[in-house]
Parts: structure tokens; sequence; C-alpha cells
């Protein structure tokens, strides 16, 4: 059996802006992944709303990814392959950063994965890294969010160029999806369904050609 650790944010996790509640398993990208795999894959959901890169958040003490990391690796091994996508918390306006230097956390995670032997006999994961999916019309959140949509433009290519520094995998969702209007940062059932449809042919090359793939 392969094991496929997802580690995220609430786009993860699966956050239903419609009520505030979770969506169920079944409904959540990496349910539907898991389900379109087969039974020789387990997909671990590691969702955490407001979950950031390598950020401490004065607001919110528990969401710097950096820090539940290796744990979490540790804790799930072997793992055969993480899916990284997180980032969007970091366009906060209250951290101030760049693209590049969202991008600049999601390397620091990828050098953790990849030098970590959580994967089989003690060996790298492979890693897939997503750039996340695009903000619809930012509603509710648009004070905490202000100035993100330059930046936010900024993201995929600054992404993929650390994929190829590392060596590993890439997909921008941003190109296949955007969050609906409802609050803007979102995705909605639809949107989990279309992402987890679209990994799954993702996933099967990887673990079938270990080429990295790039669109």
């Amino acid at each position: 059996m392969k094991t496929i650790l997802c580690y995220g944010d609430s786009n993860t996790f699966g956050h239903n802006p419609q009520n505030n509640n979770r969506l169920k398993r079944h409904e959540r990208w990496p349910g539907i992944l898991e389900k379109g795999l087969g039974p020789k894959y387990q997909v671990i959901e590691e969702g955490l709303n407001h979950r950031t890169t390598i950020r401490d958040d004065p607001a919110l003490e528990y969401v710097n990814g950096k820090v539940y990391l290796t744990p979490c690796l540790n804790s799930h091994k072997p793992v055969d392959l993480v899916i990284l996508m997180l980032g969007s918390n970091d366009l906060k306006c209250r951290f101030n950063l760049s693209a590049s230097d969202i991008a600049d956390g999601i390397g620091v995670l990828a050098g953790i994965i990849l030098k970590s032997g959580a994967g089989p006999k003690g060996r790298s994961p492979e890693l897939l890294i997503l750039a996340p999916p695009r903000f619809g019309r930012v509603t509710r959140y648009a004070e905490m969010f202000q100035g993100y949509e330059e930046k936010e433009k900024k993201l995929a290519p600054n992404y993929e160029l650390v994929a190829k520094d590392y060596g590993c995998h890439y997909l921008d969702i941003s190109n296949h999806i955007q969050c609906p209007d409802t609050d803007g940062l979102h995705m909605e059932k639809p949107e989990h369904e279309k992402q987890g449809n679209l990994l799954i042919p993702v996933v099967q090359n990887i673990f079938n050609t270990k080429v990295a793939v790039i669109s």
C-alpha cells in the first residue's frame, strides 16, 4: 500500500464557506483522491485552518506549518508521497510578504520533507508541490487579505522555481481551480471534486515514472 500525506490549510481540511462547518470525508479532495486511486493507496489528511508555511501568526500560535511538519512525517512514516499545498494564508497583510518570500517558505518545508528519511526504508518521500487555487472575490476576509492580488498572481511561477530547485513534482492548481465568491478563499464541493480527480493521474504518474510533473 502506498501512503500519501496531504499537508495543507483550510482547503485541505475542507472548510465549507457556506456554513463554516467541515465538508464530509468523501466530499474533500483527499478523500476523492483516495477513492479514485483505489485500495492500494492510503491518503492521510493533515489540513489545518489558517496554517502558514513557516510563519508564526501573532493571533494564532499553533498554525506555523514548519513546527508540526517533522512530527507529522514521523508519526505517519513510512510516507511514499507528500502533497504540499500551503501559502494562501501567508498572503494576509499582517505578514507583509512578497510572493518570493512565500515561495521561500515552501522551499524550507520542501527541504525538511526531502531530508526527513520518512519514506520507505529511510529514504525521502516523493514530494508534490501544489500552487494553491486562485482566490475568488474576497468578501468576509477582505480586510485581512488587503493588497493580496498582485502577490497571488506571482505565487505559481515562484513555486515552480522552488520545485525545480529541489527536483520535486509540481502542479499549478490555480490553472484549474478558482475559489467561489462565497467568501473567495475556500473551495466548495465542486472544486474539491475537481481537484481530487485532477490529482489521480498526477499521482499515478509519479509512482509509475518518478518524473517531475510540471503543468
